[in-house]
């Protein structure tokens, strides 16, 4: 059983059924914070949203017509939406200012996103600000580069190959993204 069935089968369906029970059967986007333990997942929130990165790298797989997909969700309808996933695997990169996540430093120019983003990554920007011609920090999340691969190790390669391209004063980020389910999938 697959890391997704045993989420959707112990934290999902349960909580969509309670909510059904309670008189109040929800319709949308349901974001689960989760924290894999010992003794199973466990739940540390639920939004009403898509989250950020989570999202960004989740969506670059679904082909949809989104407008189409979006009122079907509201409608009920969701099995009729027309919608699949892309083969293959995405990762995202988050670089980050420093001090973040407490006060984190900005007004420092960002370098390199063209060039990453002319390797085929995805670029979006979270605490970014345009000021004289130039990209500037403005946030302790800078940017997410995200990129797609046949596999989760060329995902990983390719994401962090484009975020190598972009460079500010102090930019951190992790370098495990991927890796263990990397091992695990090979």
């Amino acid at each position: 059983e697959t890391l997704a069935v045993t989420l959707v089968d112990t934290v999902f369906r349960p909580t969509l059924q309670a909510l059904a029970a309670a008189g109040a059967p929800y319709r949308g986007v349901l974001y689960a914070g989760l924290m894999l333990t010992a003794s199973g997942p466990k739940v540390l929130e639920f939004n009403c949203r898509f989250g950020d990165p989570e999202a960004q790298v989740v969506l670059p797989l679904v082909e949809a017509d989104w407008g189409r997909l979006l009122v079907a969700v509201t409608q009920g309808e969701l099995s009729a939406a027309q919608f699949a996933m892309q083969p293959g695997a995405c990762v995202c990169i988050v670089l980050a200012s420093p001090g973040y996540p407490g006060a984190p430093q900005t007004g420092d120019e960002i370098a390199g996103v063209d060039r990453a983003a002319a390797e085929g990554a995805l670029i979006f920007h979270a605490g970014t600000v345009r000021r004289d011609g130039a990209l500037h920090t403005a946030g302790g999340r800078v940017v997410s580069v995200v990129a797609i691969g046949d596999n989760l190790e060329a995902a990983r390669g390719r994401a962090y190959a484009a975020a190598r391209h972009i460079g500010f004063e102090g930019a951190h980020s992790r370098t495990d993204i991927g890796a263990a389910a990397a091992v695990t999938t090979a």
